[in-house]
């Protein structure tokens, strides 16, 4: 294992390079890792077949792809249901009714923070992005610094309110299912994540001009079915928090079930519209089809989930993370060690560190449970590459939100930043007794 256990972290680090360099590269992030997934997995074999070993590593990767396919059902179901939102047009209809009325800047400054906020938990924080940045964007052509200061607090309030949700982002799904924090308990972490928000978005709105922005006359209406969708999936979220609550069952069964309940639906409304189109002779129409909503699907994400998760359990495998744990936690202390995990996750992507995290399983009390929740779920929003909000914005704004223009207001968000983490110490340190 000492001759394998260098040529996992050489692998490793590659992979990631490369991922690194997605956007020069143009090669998509789940490829290296995939790869990087089977050649480290093939050398912790080799290493556990020296040492005698060699059946354990049997039941060590399938620990690992458990947990993926847990993660991939939950996705797959959630993803579906804000896809089939997205064609039937619910989320162009709430950008049009935002944009419609004669509203200042700075009203859609706070309208559009105020909204990634409070529909991340529902919708995860990449969703919301670019929902609110879509929103952003077409109210504010005419008004560039506005627009990308607008476009940082909707990464920040984004991230921010994803942390306080199982639902809105991978880490907190992650750390739900893994039932280390119960899906009622991840509210203790509302306020803090609202100072997350709120204390950037105070400090950024002072540079904005106060000038009124002219009204949208785009009337978009909902696509029959749209509204019936969305109470399919609160119903879904709703039955999948308490089948986890009283039954105990893994949250993915109940988002599934509900899944399920959407194609049956989809059948009926497939056919509905099928019919309708017809009587109307029009031909371009095309009708409800939930395998099209599947097509949509971005598989490249949840691959990358796949072979990162892999990597990062081949690394447990060998004993790097064993390291790291006691090199962190116990070396550092766990306010410390989270603290800095919040800020790596502003350069290294807040999912393997995460995972990371769950696989060392440090001894810790349930206050810092939900500490390394709000610092790997908010500490990307740090850089405009640390989250996954932030990157897909710098590709809808097409050169407007960049890396550098995002660092001029790094100080504000660092603010936010340290203000959740001092308001999580205070409020919650003693809220929860150890675990």
């Amino acid at each position: 294992m000492s001759i394998v256990a260098p040529a996992v972290l050489v692998v490793f680090i590659c992979a990631y390079g490369l991922v690194f360099l997605e956007e020069r590269l143009h090669l998509r992030k789940s490829k290296p890792v995939m790869v990087a997934a089977g050649l480290i997995w093939i050398f912790v074999a080799v290493g556990f077949a020296f040492d005698g070993h060699g059946q354990a590593v049997t039941a060590a990767i399938e620990h690992v792809v458990l947990e993926y396919a847990e993660l991939l059902l939950f996705l797959l179901s959630a993803i579906s249901f804000v896809n089939a939102l997205v064609e039937r047009r619910l989320f162009d209809a709430l950008r049009a009714t935002l944009t419609a009325g004669k509203i200042s800047v700075r009203g859609i400054f706070w309208l559009t923070g105020a909204g990634a906020f409070l529909l991340s938990p529902i919708a995860d924080n990449l969703t919301t992005a670019l929902v609110m940045g879509t929103i952003a964007l077409a109210a504010l052509p005419d008004h560039r610094k506005a627009a990308v200061i607008t476009l940082i607090a909707v990464v920040v309030a984004a991230n921010a309110g994803g942390a306080f949700s199982p639902f809105g982002d991978i880490t907190t799904l992650m750390i739900w299912q893994k039932g280390k924090v119960g899906f009622f308990e991840f509210f203790a972490l509302f306020l803090p994540a609202l100072l997350n928000w709120l204390v950037p978005a105070l400090l950024l709105s002072f540079f904005l001009p106060k000038d009124s922005i002219a009204s949208s006359t785009e009337a978009v209406r909902v696509r029959p079915g749209g509204t019936t969708i969305a109470l399919l999936f609160l119903a879904t979220i709703a039955g999948t928090v308490t089948l986890d609550h009283t039954l105990h069952l893994p949250p993915f069964l109940g988002m599934m079930t509900g899944l399920g309940v959407l194609n049956v639906y989809g059948y009926f409304l497939h056919g509905w519209e099928s019919r309708a189109f017809a009587a109307l002779q029009d031909a371009r129409a095309e009708p409800f089809n939930i395998f099209h909503i599947f097509e949509k699907i971005e598989w490249d994400t949840l691959l990358f989930f796949y072979g990162i998760m892999l990597c990062v359990g081949g690394l447990a495998a060998v004993g790097y993370l064993h390291g790291l744990s006691s090199l962190l936690y116990a070396g550092l202390g766990p306010t410390a060690a989270n603290v800095s995990i919040g800020l790596l996750s502003a350069i290294v992507d807040n999912i393997p560190l995460t995972y990371a995290v769950l696989l060392m399983d440090p001894a810790m009390s349930h206050d810092q449970w939900l500490l390394v929740t709000l610092t790997a779920g908010t500490g990307g929003s740090l850089l405009s590459i640390g989250s996954a909000a932030g990157v897909a914005l710098m590709g809808a704004s097409k050169g407007l939100y960049t890396f550098g223009a995002h660092l001029k207001w790094v100080w504000a968000v660092a603010l936010g930043y340290a203000a959740s983490v001092a308001a999580h110490l205070f409020l919650n340190a003693n809220l929860f007794s150890p675990r």
